[in-house]
């Protein structure tokens, strides 16, 4: 399966980036992140905020990040749990009051909460 991201590989720092194209919903996409051993992507700092941007844009498509509302706070965080050290939300954003628990990348890199169940371009990190 791991075959299947051959498209779209670019290596930022320790990481290495890939999508396989595929618009679904959040939950789909960080299950076919984690059946190839990845994590939906997202971004540290600066330098990975802007080469998951160029594959958004590459695409054309709007992606969601490796970023929810934790479950016990309302704080966005890492899929693993850990709090953000870095962000780069739209103006304005986030704005969902609760109710938007994931995050999607817009193709100027920027950020917005958004619902988990529209579909959006799965971009995986390694």
């Amino acid at each position: 399966s791991v075959l299947a991201l051959n498209g779209k590989i670019r290596k930022v720092g320790e990481k290495m980036l890939a999508s396989n194209g595929k618009k679904v919903d959040f939950a789909s996409a960080l299950q076919s992140c984690e059946e190839v051993g990845g994590t939906l992507a997202a971004p540290r700092n600066e330098e990975e905020n802007k080469a998951i941007m160029d594959i958004v844009k590459q695409y054309n498509q709007y992606a969601y990040l490796g970023i929810r509302k934790g479950g016990t706070s309302d704080q966005f965080q890492y899929i693993n749990g850990m709090p953000l050290n870095y962000s780069n939300w739209h103006q304005h954003e986030p704005d969902g009051q609760g109710k938007e628990k994931c995050v999607e990348m817009y193709t100027d890199g920027t950020w917005n909460d958004k619902k988990c169940n529209m579909y959006r371009l799965t971009i995986c990190e390694f």
